[in-house]
């Protein structure tokens, strides 16, 4: 089969290797029918050091079950199934308390010898716990798109709007324009927020988190795009501020802008370790600093009927569609901002 591989920064690349087989009696194959390009698959391509070996790429797919491990018992040959960015048991202390992320059985797709999900087919641990069954679709359906964002993207925007406990009346602050802050955009707007201001710079990105329910625009950033927040909040700063970049400057706009006892949820993946906390920051104003990789396996069965009765379409962050060949032209033209998130049919 063909898979897609990472050898360094810029260097995608898509190979042919032998095909995924069952190693454990808990594993599933499932033949990926839709894959993508996250953002976060961006870090690496600008900084990943050479590797003779190259890192399996990937982590967002759906698909068709077309094989089962002995000890699989929820998941039928031919079934239509979304993958979980993270793999997991569903059952283990961290599943049940709602952080599969940190499940004691888990991993992640692309390590440990699994593979990864821009590729023709993928093995799935824990295939019970993992995968999530969409009856009644078909492979064809035009809510594939839609679909493909429970596996990661948009549950990952619903994750930084309800650890951040948006809820009606409050004032929320989306920092970054990408598919992840655009989805947190339509979260927010689920969840009832009154004001919700979009920091992005992009308008073609722009307009359709105003179309997500934006109901204000800063494009400026760093002091500017912050007393233009503090403005817009009548100086007050938002009740929840949901960052979906990942870089210092997100954060420090973030803490910039946060209502004193407000709330900044993190889930744009940081590029550092290090981050002011103190009174200048966080302390001083009683902010709450939460987020995290999203637990997708937690939220994906509510937000499932949600596309199904097209109440929300949140497969609208694609705005390019390739063959499986094309990936490495896929990364760059997300890289130099020529796409939002492109949308791989192997």
């Amino acid at each position: 089969m063909r898979a897609t591989f990472m050898y360094g920064a810029g260097d995608v690349r898509v190979e042919t290797v032998p095909d995924p087989t069952l190693q454990n009696p808990t594993d599933a194959i499932v033949r990926v029918t839709r894959s993508c390009i996250c953002g976060s698959d961006l870090h690496p391509y600008a900084s990943m050091e050479h590797s003779s070996t190259g890192a399996p790429m990937g982590h967002e797919f759906l698909g068709i079950v077309e094989e089962l491990g002995s000890d699989v018992s929820t998941l039928r040959k031919g079934d239509l199934v979304i993958a979980p960015f993270a793999f997991q048991d569903n059952t283990c202390v961290f599943c049940r308390e709602g952080v599969h992320t940190s499940c004691v059985h888990g991993g992640f797709y692309g390590n440990g010898g699994v593979g990864g999900g821009q590729a023709e087919a993928v093995r799935v641990p824990q295939a019970d716990g993992s995968l999530v069954v969409v009856p009644g679709v078909e492979e064809s359906s035009d809510l594939l798109p839609s679909l493909l964002t429970m596996s990661d993207v948009y549950l990952t925007g619903h994750h930084a709007a309800f650890t951040g406990r948006v809820a009606p009346g409050k004032v929320v602050t989306v920092i970054g324009d990408g598919a992840v802050g655009l989805s947190a955009v339509l979260a927010a707007k689920q969840m009832g927020a009154e004001q919700i201001i979009l920091m992005g710079r992009h308008q073609s990105r722009t307009d359709l988190g105003r179309e997500f329910g934006a109901t204000d625009v800063v494009a400026e950033r760093g002091e500017e795009g912050i007393a233009k927040v503090m403005d817009l909040t009548g100086g007050e700063g938002s009740h929840v501020v949901l960052e979906a970049v990942g870089h210092m400057p997100a954060y420090e706009q973030a803490y910039g802008i946060v209502r004193p006892g407000g709330t900044i949820s993190r889930v744009g993946v940081p590029q550092y370790e290090a981050a002011p906390v103190g009174f200048g920051s966080l302390f001083g104003k009683n902010v709450t600093l939460t987020g995290g990789p999203a637990p997708v396996r937690a939220y994906i069965e509510d937000a499932i009927p949600l596309v199904l009765d097209s109440t929300i379409e949140p497969g609208k962050v694609f705005d390019r569609t390739i063959g499986l060949d094309d990936v490495p032209a896929g990364y760059t033209a997300m890289q130099d901002r020529e796409a939002l998130k492109v949308l791989v049919t192997p």
